[in-house]
This record gives structure tokens, C-alpha cells and sequence, in this order.
């Protein structure tokens, strides 16, 4: 009755997706694409990728919802071609950042599509055009009416990578009647942590094991880390990076980077602006590409002048603020910076992945708010790799004092090299599990 009840709603709120839709396509077009996918339709057309019926080879589903657990599958992707010669990739994400950075997941055969509205019909519709012989969710994803679809259908429907934090353990325990059907419906489970699978677990899901975060497993890319690292040495100044930024922080570091020189007398106000400029280059990537052109504007608003990397020709372009206005390039801007400001941690958001900052050996210094990344904050503060303060401003003294310091500066670089390097593996473990439970199932 409660799952029912819950089905109603979906349906009923379908009008209301399509118009939200349709108002996001016009910041980013790629929600204006293949909307009727969301919703269980699927239209064959000339070059669409993997939609025709399946002449050799199965589908195992990989559902990646946005860009970080994206970029995170690729490893596991990868692991999964070696572990199950003949799959065919069929692959869905939520957000148009994640499906634009899925595209280079993609081989022949494989297929890219919307994840289908958690609707009756829509799910049934998305099973049977595809008939994957195996689900994988990535992180957190779980949708009720897909649970139950792929236990009636007795198609293996997981969560890799798995983690879930206190919060949201609450949040699941609030919501029991929904939750809990949707938990322990799963056929497994694979956590990243020994405390995320005790969380887990407590919802009734079946969690078969602790792989470990697959995030250590991605591999910065070799080009644009190098050309981030050659513009480093010709540029006469450190870089900084806040890295995925989120509203209202951006503002946080502007009102710091001025209020170090507040006592100056107000007609050199300006001037004293531009001198913090000269001692460091701030680089402000934002976490969500909606929002580039209000960051870029209220920088200079705030009276710095901004370079778009949007609008470098060849190399940065001179400016008191750069603003990394480009989706995919993580590594060239950790390559290009000496240190990093980790977005999502200076108000209460949880922090954004800090895995691929260590990989290409960047320090990271982060705020008080790492609840979706409990274990590799931990670990990367554990290491020397990461520092963490209470607020935005200690948190840029901090940077200061780090620039300041190239012996600790070094250190603390090389023991992010190190955590990344000694944490792998995870992808290559999970896709044996994978392997494992399918033979075992086809098994007599």
C-alpha cells in the first residue's frame, strides 16, 4: 500500500519533471536531451549509441547519477570489460554533467541513456527494452519502484562503492516504511567502509563485503596534469584552487581575501585589493556549471578583475581571480595549483571528493563539513595530505602559511602522491565480486 501510494506521487509529479527540465536546458542544453528516456521511451535514431537489440553479448548496467560518480565508474568500467569478456556497457546518470563525462565511457555496442523516473511503467519499460543481466548503483542511488521491478524480474540489482553517512542513515530510519522495502531488496551490496557497511546494514541491506573507495583507482589525465604543471613553473606566482565551490562560499573567500587588508586607508582600498593578487593566484573552479557566469560576476562585482578559462588562448590569461568555467579538467587545474580550498566544506554540504586532488599530488585544505567523505578526509588529515579548520578564513591563513613554508608544502604534497597511490585497487575487487555472484547464481 505504502509503495503504491509513493507510485501515485511519481506519476502525478511526471508533468512537473518535464517543465523543470525544459527550464535547466536553458542554462545547460544537455536536460533538453532525450527526455522521453526519463520516462521509459526510447526512439531508435541513425548514430544513437547501443539502442538495438543485443546480437552478441549482455548488458550489465552501470548507474553513475552525476559527474563525480562518473568519473569514479570509469575505473570500475575498465575492471568490468577485463572481469566479463562480451558485457556490453548500458549506462545512466541524473544529472547532464554525468552524462556528458559518460560519453567516454563508451565502446560499440554499449549504451548510454537517461535513469528512468522511478514510475511503474517507466522502470518496467527501461528493464525490458534492456534486459541488463546485472544492475550496478553507484554510491547511493536507490529508487523503490527499481528495486522492487528487479526482484520480480530476478535481475541482481547492487550498490558499489557503497557509502552513507549518519545523516542520511537518519534520514532512511525516518522514512522506514519506503526505505527499508527498498534496502533489503537489494541483492548486494559493496561498501567503502567498514562503517558505511554497519550503516548499511542497519537498513536491512545485504552488504557482502568492503571494497574500498574506487575514486583511489582513477587516473588523473596524463595531458592535462602536465600542461597544468608547465604553466605552474612559468607563472611567478603560486596558484590556489578553490576547487568545486558552492554558493555562498565563493562570496566567504572574496570577504577574506579583502578583510586582510581592511586597515588600509580607503583610497588605496582598490590597490591593496590588487596586491593579494600579486603574492597568490586565486583560482575558483564552481562545483555546478550553472553558476559560472554569477561566480565570474561577482568577483567583479567585488572589484577583481576575472579570467575565464573559457577565454585563455593557448595560455591563463592575466587577471586578479581566474575562474575555471570548463567541465572535465580537474586535473589541469590540481596541476596547475600549489594547494587547494575544498569546496562543499566551509558550510554544511559535506565536502566534495578531495580523492582526485591527491592523485595529482595537490594538498588539500578543507573545512569542518566532510560528512560525505568521512573516511578519506580521515585519511588524507592521517597522512599529512590534508588540513582541516574551522572556517574559510583560518582556512586561507592556512594556505598563506603552507605557501610560505615549500619543506611542509612539499611534504604534505608528496603524502597525497603516497595515500592516493596506497589505496587502490578497490574497482579490480569489485568487479571479482561481481563476476563471483553471477557465476555462482548460474551455477546448478
Amino acid at each position: 500500500m505504502i509503495r503504491f501510494l509513493y507510485s501515485v506521487l511519481m506519476w502525478v509529479m511526471q508533468p512537473f519533471v518535464r517543465a523543470k527540465l525544459r527550464r535547466r536546458a536553458w542554462a545547460e542544453p544537455g536536460y533538453g536531451e532525450g527526455i522521453e528516456e526519463r520516462f521509459g521511451h526510447y526512439a531508435e535514431t541513425p548514430g544513437s549509441v547501443g539502442l538495438h537489440a543485443q546480437a552478441n553479448g549482455f548488458y550489465v548496467w552501470v548507474h553513475a547519477v552525476s559527474l563525480g560518480e562518473t568519473r569514479a565508474a570509469a575505473a570500475l568500467v575498465a575492471q568490468l570489460r577485463l572481469a566479463l569478456p562480451g558485457m556490453r556497457l548500458l549506462l545512466t546518470h541524473g544529472t547532464a554533467t554525468g552524462r556528458e563525462q559518460g560519453r567516454s565511457l563508451l565502446q560499440a555496442g554499449d549504451a548510454q541513456v537517461w535513469q528512468p523516473w522511478d514510475t511503474p511503467g517507466a522502470v518496467q519499460r527501461f528493464l525490458k527494452r534492456f534486459q541488463p543481466r546485472v544492475g550496478l548503483l553507484v554510491e547511493t542511488e536507490i529508487w523503490p519502484n527499481m528495486v522492487a521491478a528487479c526482484a520480480r524480474a530476478n535481475m541482481p540489482l547492487c550498490v558499489v562503492n557503497a557509502r552513507l553517512s549518519e545523516k542520511s542513515l537518519r534520514q532512511a530510519r525516518r522514512l522506514a516504511w519506503l526505505s527499508g522495502p527498498a534496502y533489503r531488496g537489494l541483492r548486494a551490496v559493496w561498501a567503502q567502509t567498514p562503517e558505511d557497511a554497519r550503516r548499511l546494514s542497519a537498513l536491512g541491506a545485504r552488504v557482502l563485503g568492503v571494497t574500498g573507495n574506487f575514486k583511489f583507482d582513477a587516473t588523473p589525465d596524463p595531458a592535462q596534469l602536465e600542461q597544468g604543471r608547465a604553466w605552474r613553473q612559468a607563472l611567478a606566482r603560486p596558484v590556489v584552487v578553490f576547487a568545486s565551490s558552492r554558493e555562498g562560499e565563493e562570496a566567504l573567500l572574496l570577504e577574506k581575501l579583502k578583510s586582510l587588508w581592511a586597515l588600509a586607508p580607503v583610497e588605496y582600498a582598490m590597490a591593496a585589493i590588487k596586491n593579494i593578487a600579486s603574492d597568490v593566484q586565486w583560482l575558483i573552479v564552481p562545483r555546478h556549471p550553472q553558476r559560472f557566469d554569477a561566480v565570474a560576476q561577482l568577483c567583479a562585482e567585488q572589484g577583481f578583475s576575472v579570467s575565464r578559462r573559457s577565454q585563455w588562448d593557448g595560455v591563463p590569461q592575466e587577471a586578479d581571480i581566474w575562474v575555471g568555467d570548463s567541465l572535465g579538467e580537474m586535473a589541469l587545474y590540481y596541476g596547475l595549483s600549489e594547494v587547494a580550498l575544498l569546496g562543499g566544506s566551509f558550510a554544511a554540504l559535506g565536502g566534495q571528493n578531495l580523492i582526485e586532488a591527491a592523485a595529482c599530488g595537490c594538498p588539500v585544505v578543507m573545512g569542518p563539513h566532510t560528512f560525505n567523505f568521512v573516511q578519506a578526509a580521515e585519511l588524507a588529515m592521517g597522512a599529512g595530505a590534508a588540513f582541516e579548520l574551522p572556517d574559510l578564513g583560518l582556512a586561507v591563513e592556512k594556505v598563506m602559511a603552507l605557501l610560505r613554508s615549500k619543506p611542509e608544502l612539499q611534504a604534505a604534497g608528496n603524502a597525497a602522491r603516497d595515500l592516493s597511490l596506497a589505496h587502490r585497487g578497490s574497482a579490480a575487487r569489485t568487479a571479482q565480486a561481481v563476476k563471483n555472484m553471477l557465476s555462482d547464481a548460474r551455477s546448478p
